[in-house]
């Protein structure tokens, strides 16, 4: 199971589906993409929460007007396939209106940040 792209797809639907917030259950790797995407403004905010004796992330979903901020997320390495990049072959989403999120030895990271870091890894997904 993909757990990450599970989260993804969460967040896609959610948007898609009008709702304020979504859980996902908890993992240190889910905090830690939660937390760029908030840095990055694609979602309004993430908190831990205990639901029924289990960790959950609520995350709040940031819209443009009536329009999901997140309209779209495509998964790159998936469990049957991973897939790295080095720092030079990183290039723009959608002609700079996307972001392709990497992990990296320093985290979790856009790609933008990756080249300014110096550092390559796992492309995790892209969205737009």
């Amino acid at each position: 199971m993909d757990t990450i792209g599970n989260m993804l797809v969460s967040i896609k639907n959610g948007g898609r589906a009008g709702k304020a917030s979504i859980l996902v259950p908890y993992s240190g790797y889910k905090m830690n993409i939660a937390r760029a995407l908030f840095q990055e403004g694609f979602i309004k905010s993430y908190s831990q929460k205990k639901l029924d004796k289990a960790p959950m992330i609520e995350i709040d979903l940031l819209y443009k007007g009536k329009d999901p901020k997140i309209t779209q997320i495509k998964r790159i390495s998936k469990p049957s396939r991973r897939l790295y990049i080095h720092k030079k072959h990183i290039k723009p989403v959608r002609q700079g209106f996307g972001k392709v999120f990497l992990s990296t030895p320093k985290g979790i990271l856009t790609g933008e940040q990756a080249r300014k870091e110096g550092v390559g890894g796992e492309i995790l997904f892209e969205l737009y």
